[in-house]
């Protein structure tokens, strides 16, 4: 029996199996060149026709259907009682008759309310335990390119891992648990083929705070969904090991002497700082809690970057900031609803047809309607996964250069947005300041203080961001590593021994 290391991420997963002297990198996305790292998307779809409406959904319309019916009855009842002629008296009679026993044919009425809403129903009218029950599942570049495919077809979940912690409603806690199991058992399945091992335990990564608005009961639910989860997907054992304290012993084992390290991992979805004692001769240790001087975080990680960047610079060429005929400006929460790629209720909202009635409403009140066209494609079309993806990859650009064009073709043809590095940097700020605060709070918590600076997580290949938290830690020295894989690793390591 084998047990591997999952980094469960905001963005991209990875899985590891440590042998107690090399890591195993299990691919997972053979279309990428990094085929270790997967998307955390999923992209859940059907290939033919819609399933059966959800009850609900059938009840609603069984009652739409006999109201139409009672104002029939009703109707024909006034012409009973006007008709002064026995004969016509006799024909409303008959339709009384008639409209009763349509009104309690139950079998015809439900497979009537069938018919009239798979006429119309879309994907998005499909409740999410729904989807998960009787879905096709497609996961990291396969399901993202279906997604950008056929997105009419399916529902693209941008990041399960940023709903664990969130006010979940009637069945989606179960959805989750559903969803989640799946891409679980794919990581397993995955391990056991190329390891040759039955894989029955995990080493999961968490981070310090999930994403959401429920403090510790959120905290409490996402270990909920993930535990049922990883159970439903064939493990036997799952422990969780906060990601920051996973990355220490990753670099713990390049150390040649006791040293206080500060972990700053900045990830897709959340930051998560700690302060901790490592030293090769805890190696082996199993417990390493009291380690520990100081641990923090919340969710506040790149895909906020990403969202900012849209918000801040892209959404001005789709209207935002441009005034109404009243003096008013184009409502700001057009666009960040637009954005809202890990807020379901938002999210389904923005998509809905009032919304796009709303925009249309305005685009009659603005002096250049072009630009709120744009949002409207995005919003009738489906793109906001796509359109935060654009902005991902410009983010990433501007790592490197001073200025990019970023081509929005598929929402419009030539449409393309010129970015420069300053407005990177502007639309960083807020979210670098709250980053920043965070550290200082760690190391406010703790006993003793850092001897070395450890930078982990994508956000850590920023240039802005190195800068910025050197400028904060001048003089501390800044110890080299993986940014993308330790984690795992570190995940992996205290996996191998359970053993």
């Amino acid at each position: 029996m084998a047990a591997i290391g999952i980094d469960y991420g905001t963005s991209n997963s990875e899985v590891v199996y440590f042998d107690g002297q090399q890591h195993q990198f299990i691919k997972l996305d053979p279309s990428l060149e990094a085929a270790n790292k997967i998307r955390s998307s999923v992209f859940i779809y059907y290939k033919d026709e819609l399933p059966r409406p959800p009850i609900p959904m059938i009840e609603a319309k069984i009652a739409q259907l006999k109201r139409a019916i009672s104002d029939k009855i009703e109707k024909a009842k006034e012409g009973y009682y006007q008709a002064s002629d026995p004969k016509e008296q006799r024909i409303h009679s008959a339709r009384i008759d008639e409209l009763r026993a349509e009104y309690h044919n139950l079998p015809a009425l439900q497979e009537r309310a069938i018919e009239l809403l798979l006429e119309d129903m879309t994907v998005q009218d499909l409740p999410l335990h729904q989807l998960v029950a009787t879905g096709e599942f497609a996961f990291g570049e396969e399901g993202f390119k279906r997604y950008l495919k056929m997105p009419e077809k399916g529902r693209l979940i941008y990041s399960p891992k940023n709903f664990l912690g969130a006010n979940l409603v009637s069945g989606q806690q179960e959805a989750f648990v559903g969803l989640i199991a799946k891409q679980l058992a794919f990581f397993r399945e995955s391990a056991e083929l190329q390891i040759g091992e039955t894989v029955d335990s995990a080493v999961i990564g968490r981070p310090v705070r999930f994403h959401g608005t429920r403090g510790k009961e959120g905290n409490s639910q996402a270990i909920e969904i993930m535990t049922q989860a990883a159970k439903a997907a064939g493990f036997t054992k799952v422990e969780f090991l906060e990601e920051p304290i996973a990355a220490a012993y990753k670099i713990e084992r390049t150390l040649d002497r006791h040293t206080n390290v500060l972990v700053v991992d900045i990830g897709g979805g959340t930051t998560d700082i700690c302060c901790i004692k490592l030293s090769p001769e805890k190696l082996a240790n199993l417990d390493r809690q009291l380690d520990v001087m100081s641990v923090t975080g919340t969710r506040l990680g790149g895909m906020e970057c990403d969202k900012n960047l849209i918000t801040k610079s892209i959404a001005v060429t789709m209207g935002h900031g441009m005034l109404m005929r009243n003096g008013l400006p184009v409502p700001p929460a057009y666009y960040s609803d637009m954005c809202a790629v890990d807020d379901i209720p938002k999210l389904n909202r923005f998509f809905s047809e009032d919304y796009w009635l709303d925009i249309a409403n305005t685009k009659s009140l603005v002096k250049e309607p072009k630009l709120l066209e744009r949002l409207q494609v995005v919003q009738e079309e489906k793109l906001s996964a796509r359109l935060v993806n654009s902005s991902r990859l410009a983010k990433e650009l501007l790592s490197s250069k001073d200025e990019i064009i970023l081509p929005l073709h598929y929402i419009e043809a030539d449409y393309d947005v010129k970015l420069n590095v300053d407005e990177l940097k502007r639309s960083m700020q807020s979210w670098l300041t709250r980053v920043k605060s965070l550290v200082t709070e760690c190391l406010k918590n703790s006993a003793e203080a850092p001897e070395m600076l450890f930078i982990t997580g994508g956000m850590s290949l920023s240039p802005i961001v190195k800068k910025e938290l050197l400028e904060l830690l001048p003089g501390l020295p800044v110890m080299e590593g993986d940014a993308f894989n330790s984690v795992c690793e570190g995940l992996g390591i205290q996996a191998a021994k359970f053993k």
